[in-house]
């Protein structure tokens, strides 16, 4: 029986991971369909106000282009297109990076700043419905906490 169960943990650990992930995956999918058929704006998309938000919750509400190609979920190509649309509806502001003349800083104004506040009232009711509405806050929690630890947040 030892090096069965030596053997059998090895495997049902892998399953249980790929069963997790599977879970996880599809549960990420259902709810960004939901909350894109739910954004409660046609004024800017939802991959535009994903960059608000992220600029939003930064010091001085900017970033360097790279990093914040680290915080959205789209191709640096597509990324540089979106903040250029930005830009010309004059939401964010490309500055030169102080450090780095090759780099670019991508800079909220406040323009961008009250459009992200006006949409992030009605979006945050439509987040706090679907995913609130059926998990209680002790599992709330422990959702945020396991997210984390799987990005390797502390």
């Amino acid at each position: 029986m030892g090096s069965e169960g030596t053997a059998a943990a090895p495997a049902r650990h892998r399953i249980n991971a790929v069963t997790a992930w599977e879970s996880l995956f599809r549960a990420q999918v259902a709810v960004m369909r939901t909350l894109a058929a739910e954004f409660p704006t046609r004024d800017i998309s939802f991959n535009e106000y994903d960059v608000l938000f992220n600029l939003s919750r930064q010091p001085d509400r900017q970033l360097r282009l790279r990093d914040l190609n680290k915080h959205v979920l789209l191709t640096q190509p597509s990324v540089s297109r979106l903040v250029d649309r930005l830009v010309a509806r004059g939401l964010v502001a490309k500055c030169p990076e102080p450090n780095d003349a090759r780099g670019t800083v991508i800079r909220l104004t406040e323009t961008g700043y009250d459009m992200f506040r006006s949409v992030a009232v009605d979006h945050m009711k439509t987040i706090t419905a679907r995913v609130g509405g059926r998990l209680d806050p002790d599992e709330l929690e422990q959702l945020a906490a396991l997210c984390d630890k799987l990005r390797g947040a502390s």
